[in-house]
């Protein structure tokens, strides 16, 4: 080989390299790039974001026509390396070359171009994508080939590639994506739980967030209208039931402003009001309904209250608007609302809760992860646990923690000590025991 043909042959394989490290670099980014990203940059008018698109859309389609170019330079450059070192070094050649290829492709056709292109695969993908995609369109036809054979190989081994179906749904992924946001510290804790609460929507139901018809401040529309004013105006609540002869029979919604107007026309006088004229009908939902459905079903009627009821029409309790709204931004307090003592943190690292706490609440508040399958308030996981209405002093110790029942009324749980275990000495499954009333006492 003379000296010229052994330049141009050497420059031929640097610029086989130079290919080479194109194409893994490209498939690397390509293949990492954000497709949401990407569409948003399409829609700002960004035409190389729109290419990008398009080329991610059809990604077996890309990834063959990378792979085989990648190849072919990588061969070609392996061959002319061979044929050089053979005229230089003679059968010993043949070692060098390997050596000194697999030295060169190691590093400056994968390692180096791959690195470079997962730290930034956005920008680079719209930099390579006008000249990708020429390569694509000319590979094509080779590529759906090459794929129509790989299909078959896989069939003889019982494997449809075509019948493969996504392992997790839209939510799941952008959970995921949001849970590894927050623990590398791209996201706070707040607004990982607020995005993780607007995901939840279609998952929870009404029930899950009601307010328990126990716990439901109601007016007697047979009380005094004088009285019923009075009511009103202490409550801090701006709409509030009406019931009749029982306490679950609800016949109206009554509307602290419109009660006021009625006031105000009477002159101030209670005794002239009408108030079951003044209510508004009552708004009955299944207690089975999503919170999506019934948030959009708030929105499309522009209605803030409704009553819950389960499959034998009774009333189970009253979800609003802020109800929702609170699962996806948090606790929404005001001025008028009245703070209650749920959740009361210890020094020694335990925390008092009442019975009526929702699970999900107590996750949110304390980063914990006690599962909400089963039960939708704390008391009402420790009697799912437990299989029976836990006496006063008993303890439990199951999901990492170890539970205290501090009090008990009739057959509620209202008070409890919560105190999360060490790693070691978690247990799963439940264990029960009595402690002395000394030590349940306190707090």
């Amino acid at each position: 080989m003379s000296d010229t043909q052994l330049w141009i042959s050497t420059l031929a394989i640097l610029v086989l390299l130079v290919l080479s490290g194109f194409f893994s670099g490209s498939e690397t980014a390509l293949t990492a790039a954000s497709r949401a990203r990407m569409h948003q940059l399409e829609k700002s008018g960004d035409k190389r974001a729109g290419v990008v698109a398009r080329l991610i859309a059809a990604r077996e389609r890309l990834i063959g026509a990378l792979l085989l170019g990648n190849n072919l330079v990588n061969i070609l450059a392996s061959a002319l390396a061979t044929n050089v070192l053979l005229s230089l070094f003679g059968d010993a050649g043949v070692v060098y070359a390997t050596l000194v290829m697999t030295f060169l492709v190691l590093i400056f056709s994968e390692v180096l171009p791959k690195t470079w292109a997962i730290s930034r695969p956005d920008r680079f993908a719209l930099a390579v994508s006008p000249i990708v995609s020429p390569v694509v369109s000319t590979f094509g036809p080779i590529v759906a080939g090459v794929e129509k054979i790989v299909r078959f190989i896989l069939r003889l081994f019982g494997v449809n590639v075509e019948e493969g179906q996504a392992v997790l749904s839209a939510h799941e992924e952008l959970r995921g994506t949001v849970d590894l946001q927050h623990k590398e510290g791209g996201l706070v804790k707040d607004e990982r739980d607020r995005i993780g609460g607007l995901l939840d929507l279609a998952e929870l139901e009404v029930s899950d967030i009601m307010v328990h018809r126990t716990n439901v401040m109601a007016l007697n529309a047979d009380d005094a209208p004088d009285k019923i004013v009075e009511e009103a105006l202490k409550s801090p609540y701006t709409r509030l039931p009406l019931w009749r002869g029982e306490s679950d029979n609800f016949i109206g919604i009554l509307h602290a402003k419109d009660l006021l107007r009625a006031l105000a026309r009477a002159n101030g006088n209670a005794d002239d009001l009408k108030i079951e004229d003044i209510a508004s009908p009552p708004w009955f939902v299944p207690d089975t309904t999503s919170l999506q459905d019934q948030l959009n079903a708030f929105l499309k009627r522009k209605a803030h209250f409704a009553l819950v009821i389960d499959e034998y029409g009774e009333v189970m309790g009253l979800v609003t608007l802020e109800d929702i709204l609170e699962e996806i931004v948090g606790e929404i307090s005001d001025e008028h609302d009245v703070e209650l003592p749920g959740v009361r943190p210890q020094p020694d690292g335990s925390v008092i809760v009442d019975g009526s706490v929702a699970i999900r609440d107590l996750n949110r508040a304390t980063d914990w992860d006690l599962p909400d399958e089963e039960a939708t308030t704390i008391a009402g996981l420790v009697i799912h646990e437990a299989r029976m209405i836990p006496d006063e002093r008993q303890v439990f110790t199951f999901y990492g923690f170890r539970i205290t029942v501090l009090r008990r009324e009739k057959n509620r749980i209202t008070r409890l000590r919560i105190m999360p275990l060490a790693e070691n000495d978690r247990v799963f499954g439940v264990k029960s025991a009595v402690i002395p009333s000394a030590n349940a006492g306190r707090g």
